[in-house]
């Protein structure tokens, strides 16, 4: 049974229609991830769902008695008291719970001088009403979700009215998780957290026990919460079954489907045109080839509102929904209308990107020893001596403030380095993209900014613009009047002129749309150069990066792998220093004081490890597929990554080995 429904849903402003005809159900307990385009109207379709607004056409219901949670992007607006603490507001969630506690309390104090039958009986009920409820653990949920959406315990008393936006938003997040809805709504809900509050977020939405409905530019995110996704476009919202990863696969089985579905059917006018042609100025043939041109004029109009895809329906009913009767076709114009056809897969409207180099860079790109990164008065981080090759992609991550930026500025020669050495090699050409766009003209049109970087006549700077969708008279809007994602888009247009075979990308997926994202991620996987990449984007980390700087204390860290073996080295590390507190904790306990219990909590730390080793197995043996499969394809990049992985793997497992052998012994 669906906790919502809608049907025929449509919004308009004016004149303008947002969408029309949406419709989709939310199962109970299903996790949908809602992605699309920028502008397609995502944010408008939750707060419909939500019961925000009423839509200009068609209806939503709603399971009765159904409780919903809508998450906005921005919070400034989302509590009636904003003179209330940020730990008070979670409070108001127990509120029944903590006059349930008042009324117990009362009866405590009774019971000091009355132990009548019927006030014990009335106690015991109420108390036991009260603990089925949570009322002997709401004060530790309510720690346990301010600390993991990042509120630490010096601001849990502070007033709302003092919070920032962002900060608002954590906090309606944690009053929504509190109030554990029957179904939550969230919009962009990693805006405003760090990696590590994404991550405890993710852990708490993967056991959520209702449903879940989540607009998201986190792919990664989307790959850990969702078990459906939704995707949004003009002609309405397609279902895909699994997480984000599922979704990329089958999306182009279905793109390539439609490509198909397409040419025949245009194939099929072309042919049905040609009976046309060759019958209609015969006069035994000329009402039926008359009636079948008014059929293919009605089916042609209607891919050019639908799509092929269309047809796939009861066409005679779609077909005759088209109204003819006002403008008739010639055989020729019938003609000119079929080759004009557009195809209406989404893949021939995204971004096309590419990136070049000019010149061959040597072998090796980078080399620091003993760095120090910060400023005068200020230091930043010290570095673990960095060797960069040539074709290799780095992905520098970190808390923000940790210098990620001050680092890439410091390779750029903008800043010098506190301590020790940084060389770049020979023949290194940089080119470098600011997540803050600072090196865009505001008073130049697009237009004009893009020629400012390199000359070249309009008609090619138009196509250039056309393939980053700056199309028709977008390209004469002036750079201070375009948005986040729009910028981005004209900052990654001017990036692939300078054939640079050195890449900074300073946060590059920051305000991009997925299909931008997608773009940009499938550049820089076929880009011939080297890349160093800040990014909190995690799916493009994990898709991209062959090795890891992690900035954490002070200290930057070198691994040599992926993002996924560094999170199990990550991992690894994490249980290795729990185990070892435990064996210490275990150890420093005099051996007549618990014998039976040491030897039991050696048994546990025993089985903790054959059970990490027996991971760690089945981890090299697929990374031994994937090998075999990458060299049969002669996908030799991909080989080089897989075989580095391999390595750092079987690296951990033999420390593993180690450890079970001291164990065992």
């Amino acid at each position: 049974m669906s906790i919502l429904t809608f049907h025929d849903l449509g919004q308009s402003f004016g004149a303008d229609d947002i969408f029309v005809g949406l419709g989709g159900s939310i199962p109970r307990q299903a996790k949908i991830g809602l992605v699309g385009p920028n502008g397609i109207g995502k944010t408008t379709l939750l707060r419909l769902l939500a019961g925000l607004h009423p839509p200009t056409a068609g209806s939503v219901y709603r399971a009765k008695g159904a409780r919903i949670g809508y998450l906005q992007q921005e919070a400034e607006r989302a509590f009636a008291d904003t003179a209330n603490t940020v730990y008070g507001e979670m409070l108001t969630v127990f509120a029944d719970l903590r006059t349930q506690a008042a009324a117990l309390r009362e009866m405590e104090a009774r019971m000091a001088t009355d132990l009548s039958e019927d006030l014990l009986q009335r106690y015991g009920s109420v108390q036991q009403a009260f603990e089925l409820a949570g009322g002997y653990e709401y004060e530790v949920r309510i720690q346990q979700v301010l600390t993991g959406l990042g509120f630490p315990p010096d601001q849990h008393d502070m007033p709302l009215h003092h919070c920032s936006g962002g900060q608002k938003t954590r906090a309606l997040l944690a009053r929504l998780l509190l109030e554990r809805p029957d179904l939550l709504i969230l919009d962009e809900p990693t805006n405003h957290l760090d990696v590590q509050a994404v991550e405890w977020l993710e852990g708490m939405l993967r056991t959520w026990e209702g449903a879940l409905l989540v607009v998201s530019h986190d792919r990664y995110f989307l790959d850990q919460v969702a078990d459906m996704i939704w995707e949004m476009s003009r002609s309405g919202i397609e279902s895909y079954r699994g997480n984000y990863t599922a979704y990329l696969g089958q999306r182009e089985e279905r793109w390539e489907r439609r490509d198909k579905e397409f040419e025949a059917t245009q194939e099929r006018f072309l042919r049905e045109l040609d009976f046309v042609k060759r019958n209609i100025a015969r006069d035994s043939a000329t009402d039926q080839a008359k009636g079948r041109l008014r059929r293919l004029v009605r089916m042609v109009k209607a891919v050019e509102l639908g799509g092929a895809q269309i047809l796939q329906q009861d066409w005679l009913r779609v077909t005759e929904q088209v109204d003819i009767s006002k403008q008739k076709w010639t055989v020729l114009e019938t003609e000119r209308h079929i080759r004009a056809l557009q195809n209406p897969n989404p893949r021939h409207h995204q971004i096309k990107m590419s990136l070049q180099t000019a010149v061959r860079g040597g072998n090796i790109v980078l080399r620091t020893k003993g760095l120090g990164i910060g400023y005068p008065g200020t230091p930043l981080f010290e570095a673990e001596d960095i060797e960069l090759l040539r074709q290799e992609r780095a992905a520098l991550i970190g808390a923000n403030g940790t210098g990620k930026s001050t680092f890439l500025r410091t390779l750029l020669e903008d800043a010098p380095p506190m301590g020790g050495e940084i060389r770049l090699g020979a023949n290194i050409q940089v080119g470098y993209y600011a997540q803050a766009h600072d090196m865009l003209d505001p008073d130049h049109t697009v237009l004009e900014e893009l020629v400012s970087h390199q000359d070249m006549p309009v008609a090619q700077a138009r196509s250039l613009l056309a393939r980053f969708l700056f199309r028709q008279d977008d390209v004469f809007k002036p750079v201070r009047a375009l948005s986040g994602g729009e910028r981005g888009r004209l900052a990654l247009a001017i990036l692939s002129l300078h054939d640079a075979n050195l890449l900074l990308m300073d946060e590059p997926t920051n305000h991009l749309d997925i299909p931008a994202q997608e773009a940009l991620e499938e550049a820089l996987l076929s880009y011939p150069g080297t890349v160093i990449l800040v990014s909190h984007d995690r799916y493009l980390v994990n898709r991209l990066a062959t090795q890891i700087w992690a900035l954490d204390e002070g200290r930057l860290h070198v691994h040599k792998g992926g993002y996924a073996s560094f999170l199990a080295a990550r991992q690894l590390a994490a249980e290795k220093a729990k185990d070892a507190a435990q064996a210490e904790a275990v150890a420093a306990r005099p051996r007549a004081a618990a014998p039976k219990a040491q030897k039991e909590e050696s048994k546990a730390l025993l089985a903790r490890t054959e059970q990490r080793i027996a991971e760690l197995e089945a981890a090299l043996e697929e990374l031994s597929h994937q090998l075999v499969s990458a060299t049969t394809d002669q996908a030799w990049d991909r080989v080089r990554d897989l075989d580095r992985e391999y390595k750092s793997a079987q690296k951990s497992l033999d420390a593993l080995l180690h450890q079970w052998e001291g164990l065992a012994a």
